[in-house]
């Protein structure tokens, strides 16, 4: 579920790197969430 999101938000800030129309942060902003939900994972994936 944690990846799935993480390359859900990955995906929609290519999209927004590519796109005429970006939200300025915000699309920077989704990338930094992906990132660290994608190290919650895996640091949690390690510890169990």
């Amino acid at each position: 579920m944690l990846y799935t999101i993480a390359v859900v938000l990955l995906v929609l800030w290519m999209l927004g790197l590519v796109s005429s129309y970006t939200l300025g942060g915000f699309v920077h902003i989704l990338l930094v969430i992906a990132v660290v939900m994608f190290l919650v994972g895996v640091i949690g994936r390690r510890r169990a």
